[in-house]
C-alpha cells in the first residue's frame, strides 16, 4: 500500500486526519468522524516502509528513536502538505497525518464572524487567544486573520509554530515563519528575541509553561499583538489556564495584567452540517469590555460567562446561542447541536426563547 495513494484518497474524501497503524484498517476523520477508507490491513513491512519513508530525514529519523515521538511538515508533490505525527503503541509505529490546506480561506468561507474578525484584525497591541479542542480550527482561524492583515496592512509578522502549517506570500504585510528544532530551539528563545526584530504582530503556536507565558505577556507590553492557541473549552476555563499557569503568590499581579492587555477570546468546536457535507464551526465569542476587565482583575472570572450571554451589542456570543442560530438556519441537526452543548438544559431553553432562571 503506497502511502501517496492514502494522502490522496483522504484529501479525495475531504478527510481532516489519516491513521495509520500495523494490522489495522487505514482510517481518516471525515467530517469529525472516523472511517475506514481502504479494505486491506497494513502489515508490519508496509508499515515500516511508510514509516521508514516518512523519516528519511536524518534529524527527524533521531528525534523519532530518540524520544519514540514525533511531530514534522511533509510536502507529498501534487497531493498537498501532511501535519505528519509518529508515535510508538503496542511496541509498534502508529501515524496521524493532517492535511494542511495550502489556501488560507476568508473569515467568509469559515462561516467566521466577519465584522469581529476584521476588528480583531486592526488590533495594534494586545493578546488574543482562540481556544479549542485539537482539530477544530484553532491554526485555521488564525491564519485567515493573518492573511487579512497581509492583505490590508503593513505590518510585520513574526510567527513562532511547531511545525509550520500554513505558508504565508507577503503582500501589504512581511512575514517571517520561525519553525521550532530548524530555525529556533524553542517558544522561549524566540519571544527572548523577537522584541529584538521590530515585530508588530506574533503568533506563538502553543503556550505550554510559565516562562512563554511570561515572554508573551512581556512582548504584549512592549507594545506587540500577540496570538496564541489554546487546548480550552471557552473562555473562562482559558483566563483561569493561564493565571494558573502562574504561581499563586502572582494570580493578583497577572490577573491585573490580563485585565489590561487581553483583547478577546474565540472558542471553537466544529460541528457536522444536517447535510453530511462538511462541519460548520460553533463559536463562543468574548470582548474585554471595561466589565470584564474588572471582573478578571477582582477574580471574578467565572461571572465572566452571564457577560457573555448577554454581550449581543459587543459582538459577544455564547455557544447555547451559537448552537441555537445553526439550527434555526438549518444547518446543524437540533441532537447533534444538542450534543455539542455545555448544558443541554440551557440549549434548550435557547431554543425555546427561554432564560434560565437564577
Amino acid at each position: 500500500m503506497n502511502v501517496s495513494d492514502l494522502f490522496k484518497l483522504m484529501v479525495e474524501k475531504q478527510a481532516s486526519d489519516l491513521f495509520l497503524r500495523t494490522m489495522a484498517y487505514p482510517r481518516a476523520r471525515i467530517y469529525g468522524s472516523v472511517e475506514i477508507i481502504h479494505d486491506k490491513k497494513l502489515g508490519r513491512e508496509e508499515m515500516a516502509g511508510i514509516t521508514n519513508f516518512l523519516l528519511e530525514n536524518e534529524q527527524r529519523r533521531k528525534e523519532f528513536y530518540e524520544t519514540w515521538d514525533v511531530d514534522f511538515i511533509h510536502d507529498e508533490p501534487e497531493i498537498g502538505r501532511f501535519r505528519i505525527n509518529i508515535f510508538m503503541q503496542r511496541g509498534t509505529p502508529a501515524i496521524v497525518a493532517r492535511y494542511v490546506h495550502s489556501q488560507v480561506k476568508s473569515f467568509d468561507s469559515l462561516n467566521l464572524p466577519v465584522d469581529l474578525c476584521e476588528k480583531v484584525a486592526t488590533e495594534s497591541k494586545g493578546l488574543f487567544l482562540v481556544c479549542g479542542p485539537a482539530g477544530n480550527g484553532k491554526s485555521t482561524t488564525i491564519a485567515s486573520i493573518l492573511e487579512y492583515i497581509n492583505t490590508h496592512q503593513s505590518k510585520h509578522i513574526v510567527t513562532i509554530e511547531d511545525p509550520i502549517e500554513y505558508l504565508f506570500v507577503d503582500n501589504k504585510s512581511l512575514i517571517n515563519q520561525r519553525e521550532l528544532g530548524i530555525d529556533v530551539p524553542s517558544y522561549l528563545s524566540a519571544l527572548k528575541h523577537v522584541t529584538q526584530q521590530s515585530s508588530d504582530i506574533i503568533y506563538i503556536g502553543n503556550i505550554r509553561d510559565v516562562n512563554t507565558m511570561r515572554a508573551a505577556i512581556t512582548a504584549t507590553e512592549l507594545g506587540n499583538f500577540v496570538m496564541t492557541t489554546f487546548h480550552t473549552i471557552n473562555a473562562v476555563q482559558t483566563i483561569i489556564r493561564v493565571v494558573n499557569f502562574f504561581p499563586p503568590h502572582q494570580h493578583d499581579e497577572v490577573r491585573m495584567q490580563l485585565s489590561l492587555i487581553l483583547r478577546g477570546t474565540f472558542s471553537l468546536r466544529l460541528v457536522p452540517c444536517k447535510d453530511g457535507e462538511g462541519r460548520v464551526p460553533a463559536m463562543e465569542t468574548m470582548v474585554v469590555t471595561p466589565t470584564i476587565a474588572r471582573l478578571i482583575r477582582e477574580n471574578r472570572i467565572r461571572e465572566i460567562q452571564n457577560f457573555i450571554d448577554e454581550g449581543d451589542m459587543f459582538g459577544m456570543l455564547s455557544f447555547k446561542k451559537s448552537l441555537v442560530g445553526l439550527v434555526q438556519t438549518d444547518q446543524v441537526d437540533e441532537d447533534v447541536a444538542r450534543s455539542f452543548a455545555d448544558s443541554k438544559d440551557d440549549f434548550d431553553l435557547e431554543l425555546k426563547g427561554l432564560k434560565r432562571s437564577i
